[in-house]
């Protein structure tokens, strides 16, 4: 294994839900009734400030950013009738969406899109939606990808999925055509530890070359593979975190990647560990 380095490790605190960086700032998603995101410089991670999303439901599950729009979204379980996509724009203000599917994993694409994962239906679906809440269509991803955690859609349209979870057969990561319909390459099979499987793979990464970045949250590692998803090598290390790998985020201008950290015995603290990749 290529040891990967160690930036900085922001600040133990409730389980983190969510990482993104916009422009020179980092946002931490916590779960907590107030104050949920965390403002850090991106230079020296000093804390600038705190935003409330306003909204009583401790259901986050992923947040990502958007240049193009200078904003952060916020996925949200929600109860059984508001499942939501929260769009916080970097002046303050809040709106917010129905997703009316359970949102678990989120990222934009190309076209400054929001697509949102909905693993708890069957099949799974990925749903895109403009910038303000239009939602513009809804793929159902092939039979065999269940529980689908996370999607990102590449340049040429495809995109890549990881799923399995529980007790499902297969956990992977998937290249999957532009119309949702067919897998193009996968990497991983039956759930394991060793080399080329999952227990997990909960949480993607992708950089400007396509190189992939997967959050393998029982084996509490990172995975990098190739443009083909072709098993490259370990960049996180069990040694590296205190618990397991839950969510990413590339900065691809600083090359740093940025791991939320979770210990999932207790399900009660989480941080952020930075990494120079």
């Amino acid at each position: 294994m290529i040891h990967v380095p160690v930036v900085h490790t922001l600040a133990e605190g409730e389980v983190v839900w969510g990482v993104t960086s916009l422009a020179d700032e980092v946002y931490v998603l916590r779960q907590k009734v107030r104050d949920q995101v965390e403002v850090y410089d991106v230079i020296n991670y000093r804390l600038q400030r705190r935003l409330t999303v306003p909204k009583n439901i401790r259901g986050f599950k992923d947040m990502t950013s958007c240049e193009h729009y200078r904003c952060v979204y916020i996925g949200d379980f929600g109860d059984p009738i508001d499942k939501c996509i929260h769009r916080l724009d970097v002046q303050g203000a809040v709106t917010r969406w129905a997703v009316n599917d359970k949102p678990w994993g989120i990222s934009v694409n190309a076209a400054h899109n929001v697509l949102v994962t909905c693993c708890y239906v069957r099949n799974g679906k990925i749903k895109e939606f403009s910038s303000h809440g239009d939602l513009l269509r809804e793929l159902t991803l092939p039979d065999d990808v269940i529980t689908p955690w996370h999607a990102i859609q590449t340049r040429n349209c495809e995109f890549i999925v990881c799923h399995g979870g529980g007790n499902d057969a297969v956990h992977r990561v998937c290249k999957i055509s532009a119309d949702g319909r067919h897998i193009i390459k996968s990497h991983g099979g039956q759930p394991g530890s060793d080399i080329g499987q999952y227990d997990v793979p909960i949480h993607l990464a992708v950089d400007n070359n396509e190189f992939v970045f997967v959050a393998d949250v029982n084996n509490r590692q990172v995975t990098l593979l190739s443009p083909t998803l072709d098993y490259i090598r370990q960049v996180v290390s069990p040694h590296d975190l205190k618990g397991g790998p839950s969510r990413l985020c590339l900065d691809i201008h600083r090359r740093l990647l940025y791991v939320a950290d979770t210990e999932w015995l207790s399900a009660t603290t989480g941080r952020v560990v930075v990494f120079s990749v």
